[in-house]
């Protein structure tokens, strides 16, 4: 799991953008309401990318 390709997607989830290195990342988005959702999303991924349910 790559951290920038991860919090990239995530962070398009409340309007906004984000990158890094493979082991450092950041992000910001324009819709802070979303951000529940995106949070529960990358819990989801999370949780997917390293096997457990």
């Amino acid at each position: 799991l790559q951290a920038g390709k991860f919090i990239g997607g995530i962070a398009k989830l409340c309007g906004g953008g984000g990158g890094g290195r493979p082991n450092l990342a950041q992000a910001g988005g324009r819709d802070g309401a979303a951000l529940p959702g995106a949070l529960e999303a990358a819990q989801a991924e999370l949780a997917a990318a390293l096997g457990a349910n």
